[in-house]
């Protein structure tokens, strides 16, 4: 065994008195006091320190300034960023570790220059519990998707394939016997005819519209229990996630219809005065009115509806009513408008990409296989019968698969993520995931 010290400030001897690693006995007690001799030369005759000492250079105090020339050692192996060396070990230089050493605070060593960080946070379903950043949001819905993709892909499927087969039924027996886009494209059109076959396109695309909207309704009340479950890493079939989305189904209609109509009511409240103004007799300017003010009322029914974008979530996961759930969405997304507009405007265009990939091949094929072929269907004047009804509709049953689960995932996520940031959700949620200690631990517990 060498006979040098270990960590410890060689300023220091053995407490007993005695060499390191010497067995004998130990010097009378009649010797002179050390307080009032020379200090001894370490490389003189009769030193206790051994000849074998590391350079003067590497032996500078840990915590004082270092002498020109010198550097601070290396830090000792399997020290780094990560877990701080337990008490009593020595890192510190607290209890059982001598004077100031490696990892103590203000030295040089690994602990002294930075740490890892906290623990990372829980993970009990598809997202961590803590804040998300606008990946980690995306990845939730497509990972709830993905793990639970029977009930997810279950619930979209139904839903797509009743609402589609209401919308080729309505277009096969009513909608196609009502005046056809050829006046539009008519340049000998009469304003009457104009007026009729704008009249039956607006009746038309309204029609299907709301058929979707009641469609997309049914979709996210089913879709908002099986993330909010997914979050906790908790599955749910399709019937438990109906009884539980049950009662709030007709409130959610409400709330949706009261949404559409302030939209549409700002729209008209905004072309109100260039209606006024073309009704008097001046065209032109009132035209151009007409447009500012649909503009400035659209920029104002958008504001607003993406305020109260949260309030779906909230009403079927806190079980309000329309009114309080409208006002927690206000609450949520105050100060953070901009977030959750980009989110929710970046998922909406993720999902529609994805099932316009999917719907345009179905569109062209089924336009190939109708009457016309796709050429009249390009030109938008052919007359599609139900051929053309069913194989779009193939394509829009898959791409409703697509869109469902990524805009509603979305939703619930950034509801989930802005009660974290506010409302500190994360401990009632990993209390009901069982997690233990999340949230009261310190950092490097």
């Amino acid at each position: 065994m060498k006979d040098t010290p270990g960590w410890a400030s060689p300023g220091s001897a053995p407490s007993d008195g005695q060499e390191p690693g010497a067995s004998g006995p130990a010097e009378p007690a009649d010797r002179p006091d050390p307080a009032q001799q020379p200090a001894p030369d370490p490389q003189g005759p009769g030193s206790k320190w051994s000849k074998e000492q590391p350079p003067a250079a590497q032996w500078s105090a840990p915590t004082g300034p270092e002498a020109p020339g010198q550097t601070p050692p290396p830090p000792p192996p399997g020290q780094g960023w990560g877990t701080p060396p337990p008490a009593g070990s020595g890192g510190y230089g607290g209890p059982g570790g001598g004077s100031q050493g490696y990892g103590a605070p203000g030295g040089h060593g690994a602990w002294g220059s930075g740490w890892g960080g906290p623990p990372p946070a829980a993970k009990p379903g598809v997202i961590p519990l803590r804040p998300l950043g606008v990946g980690e949001i995306l990845d939730g819905a497509v990972s709830t998707m993905r793990t639970y993709w029977r009930t997810v892909l279950g619930i979209s499927l139904t839903v797509a394939i009743v609402t589609e087969i209401l919308v080729i039924l309505l277009q096969g027996f009513v909608l196609n016997d009502l005046a056809g886009s050829e006046a539009l494209n008519d340049p000998d059109a009469t304003l009457s005819e104009v007026t009729r076959a704008t009249g039956d396109a607006l009746l038309s695309s309204s029609v299907i519209f709301l058929i979707s909207v009641i469609g997309a309704i049914i979709a996210t009340a089913l879709l908002t229990t099986v993330t909010s479950r997914a979050v906790l890493g908790k599955s749910v079939t399709t019937g438990e996630a109906w009884r539980d989305a049950r009662p709030q189904v007709l409130p959610l209609f409400g709330l949706l219809l009261l949404l559409l109509l302030m939209t549409f009511g700002l729209v008209l409240v905004g072309a109100l005065p260039g209606i006024l103004v073309v009704a008097s007799g001046s065209g032109a300017a009132g035209g151009a009115l007409a447009v500012l003010g649909i503009l400035g009322a659209g920029i104002v029914a958008m504001w607003l509806w993406f305020r109260f974008s949260l309030a779906s979530p909230a009403l079927m996961l806190e079980k309000q009513g329309i009114m309080k759930a409208l006002s927690r969405s206000t609450k949520l997304v105050r100060g953070s408008w901009w977030r959750v507009f980009g989110i929710q405007l970046l998922a909406t265009l993720i999902a529609n990409i994805v099932a316009a990939i999917v719907v345009i091949p179905f569109t062209f094929l089924a336009a190939a296989f109708s009457g016309d072929g796709a050429t009249a269907f390009l030109d938008g004047a052919g007359d599609f019968g139900w051929t053309f009804l069913i194989i779009s509709g193939i394509g829009s049953v898959i791409g409703s698969m697509i869109t469902f689960p990524i805009t509603a995932g979305v939703t619930v996520l950034l509801y989930i993520d802005q009660r974290i940031r506010r409302e500190a959700l994360d401990l009632e949620l990993a209390r009901a995931a069982g997690v233990q200690g999340h949230g009261t631990g310190t950092p490097g517990s």
